[in-house]
């Protein structure tokens, strides 16, 4: 038998083979069997890391490898907490979110100090300390609430952005005291301290998405974007070290940076989500159980005393912060119960701060943070990462199903299914994208290709049609959307469109345009004449020359009259939620009174603070145009169909005044649903090339 064979079966296991097989076998198991009795999978993790520990059964040791990702877990999850945000919705609370990062930081700092000094007798600077443990958190629950879909919520945004503020002030009361004791705590020293942060602050701000936006038109392969956006995320954290913090927060800081580039339904944020929540958080988790010796409960001393102290007041002080912020704001009580619960756990700074305070030893030669801190916070780790993922979960079900308002849902009860015909494959991947971002979150409804192939057509043209179906499918399903792979021969591509609509109850249509010669005839001519004819469902003529998600802002135009049109308010929410997705500014042009009707409706769609509505005198398309678009923005132009009450013989001029401004390589010219007054007319219309 080779060694590598008894390597296998003694204890601690140590063949790199086994060890990653074992943790393969827990992710898989803890869930599954500790969902049979509704306990959240995150503390499966942390137990089943307590019991093959060295304090629990000995079976795997914390090597180098959960050092690894477990720093990959940790920087993934405040990472993703930062990606996920409704940046949209923390900008409406940012003064609830301010005022719960500072009861989150100061309650736990005054119960912290008054009961180490007055219940365990420790001295001023080590309770200083301890007092910042309590206030520092680890969103360890977040995996709970984007399983349930609840990231946008307000409770969960409001915790989040408190989260930067107490994390970012704890830290800074360890770097003082580490600074103290270490005898570099001159005024120097917090001057740099300060420079640094700030100048590494403002490099990530400013530069990040500036190098994100252009490898991401640059680049569009899966795993080359994947790898980039992993590689920021640990050159945010790794600056954010070197300037004296904790890396933790230049990770979530390059989330909030990336944010508007990566939407919540793009195929790149599915990627990232899956990642981490299969490997490297449930390392990070499974890491920390490892650590927890729950025998020193038992072992005689104060270590029972100062771990039962630690727990409860670690608990109470996070439930009195999120209670008084609930108060003062008049949430439910399922929001303050997603705050305490999302709040409560402590690990990642925790742990930062206990292993700091343990190896400084002060003038009497007795440690900071003595033995008895360091078990009674690998405790308080426990049982506050138990309570919190009880709470989040339990709170989570009940925000699920509808507890709060997340500010940016609009309401639709229709059933909502997008047709995107076909042809070119350049065009698949912003169409799909822009089909992707502007569908109703949690629709059920499914996206439906479409290749139409004219009875004239060779084999050649059949097969790049099922390309480009199968191309589409994957790009959506990557984000976790179905799609119906529809081709279908006609005796035109118009009539293929339309035939298409009727059969499977398609409500959209993204159509797409390439660049080339005589685009006029192609875009203007038989087929969109004759699919507008065809069908009153909502009709968008799109032409991108950046991906979708690098778009900086949305220029909408805006006919007089629009707001009578049928399918004002449905072409008013999915512009809303591609400037919620998209992360974009929405600029609406209008005359008055229509401008006054936009107001009211981005007010419905919760985009209020992201939008701004231009009044004026007379409505130009060519001045619009002119002045309004740089080559970064999408421009949207709301047109009409012949007949409606919004049509006006001007909008017959768009195609001459987008040819004639080169400048505008991004657009949609969007048609608005129309009530169905009478049958779909019949037509044998010749052949249109779509792209």
């Amino acid at each position: 038998m080779s060694m590598n064979t008894l390597s296998a079966f003694t204890l601690p296991v140590t063949d790199p083979t086994w060890v990653f097989l074992l943790v393969l076998v827990i992710i898989l198991f803890a869930p599954l069997l500790l969902g049979k009795l509704r306990i959240p999978h995150i503390i499966g993790m942390i137990l089943a890391g307590m019991a093959i520990g060295e304090f629990g059964f000995g079976i795997l040791e914390r090597d180098s490898s959960f050092e690894l990702f477990g720093r990959v877990g940790l920087f993934y999850i405040m990472f993703l907490a930062g990606l996920e945000m409704d940046l949209e919705d923390f900008r409406k609370n940012k003064v609830k979110g301010l005022v719960f990062g500072l009861l989150t930081f100061a309650v736990p700092m005054a119960l912290g100090i008054w009961s180490s000094m007055s219940l365990l007798d420790f001295s001023l600077t080590t309770s200083i300390l301890l007092a910042s443990m309590y206030a520092s958190h680890t969103l360890v629950a977040y995996p709970i609430v984007s399983r349930y879909g609840i990231a946008r919520q307000r409770s969960v945004n409001i915790t989040i952005g408190g989260t930067v503020i107490t994390v970012t002030l704890a830290l800074i009361i360890l770097a003082v005291i580490s600074g103290m004791y270490k005898g570099t705590s001159d005024s120097m020293y917090w001057l740099l301290l300060f420079v640094n942060v700030v100048l590494i602050s403002a490099l990530i701000v400013f530069c990040f998405p500036m190098l994100a936006r252009w490898f991401f038109r640059k680049y569009d392969d899966a795993v080359m974007q994947f790898v980039f956006v992993l590689s920021m995320v640990f050159l945010g954290g790794g600056l954010m070290s070197l300037a004296g913090m904790e890396g933790i927060l230049g990770a979530f800081l390059v989330g909030i940076v990336l944010n508007p580039l990566i939407p919540r339904v793009s195929p790149l944020m599915n990627r990232l989500e899956f990642v981490g929540n299969a490997l490297f958080i449930p390392y990070f988790l499974i890491g920390v159980g490892m650590i927890i010796d729950i025998r020193s409960l038992f072992a005689g001393g104060t270590a029972l005393k100062v771990a039962v102290v630690m727990t409860v007041v670690a608990t109470l002080s996070k439930w009195l912060a999120a209670f008084g912020t609930q108060k003062i704001f008049r949430m439910s009580r399922n929001e303050r119960g997603m705050m305490f619960g999302l709040s409560n756990a402590q690990a990642a700074a925790t742990l930062a701060a206990v292993l700091v305070g343990h190896d400084i030893i002060m003038e009497n030669g007795e440690r900071l943070l003595n033995d008895d801190v360091l078990n009674g916070t690998v405790v308080m780790i426990l049982f506050t990462c138990i309570i919190s993922s009880l709470a989040t979960d339990w709170f989570g079900r009940k925000l699920a199903v509808g507890g709060a308002p997340s500010g940016n849902d609009v309401p639709d009860s229709s059933k909502e299914r997008i047709l995107i015909p076909l042809a070119n494959p350049d065009t698949i991947e912003n169409l799909v994208n822009l089909a992707l971002v502007i569908r109703r979150p949690g629709s059920r409804g499914d996206l439906v290709a479409l290749s139409v192939n004219i009875d004239s057509a060779g084999t050649d043209r059949t097969d790049s049609g099922r390309q480009c179906l199968e191309k589409a499918a994957r790009i959506a399903a990557a984000a976790d959307v179905n799609v119906s792979m529809v081709s279908r021969y006609d005796t035109s591509v118009s009539s293929g469109i339309v035939h298409t609509i009727k059969e499977y109850s398609t409500t959209e249509v993204i159509l797409g345009l390439h660049r080339k010669a005589g685009f006029l005839d192609s875009f203007f001519g038989a087929l969109t004449n004759n699919l507008l004819k065809g069908t009153n469902q909502e009709v968008l003529v799109v032409r991108f020359g950046i991906p979708v998600n690098t778009v900086k802002k949305i220029v909408i135009v805006v006919p007089p009259r629009a707001e009578y049109e049928a399918g004002f308010s449905k072409w008013m929410s999915h512009v809303g939620r591609m400037a919620v997705q998209l992360g974009s500014k929405a600029r609406f042009i209008s005359e008055e009174p229509t401008a006054g009707h936009i107001g009211k409706a981005a007010a419905s769609c919760g985009i209020e603070t992201i939008s701004s509505v231009e009044v004026v005198e007379h409505l130009s398309l060519q001045d619009e145009m002119a002045r309004s678009v740089s080559p970064d923005d999408i421009l949207v132009v709301v047109s009409a169909r012949p007949g409606s009450i919004s049509y006006d013989p001007a909008l017959g001029r768009i195609p001459q005044l987008l040819l004639r401004n080169s400048s505008i390589n991004n657009f949609i010219i969007l048609y608005p649903e129309q009530i169905d007054l009478e049958d779909m007319v019949s037509f044998s219309d010749p052949m249109g090339n779509i792209s």
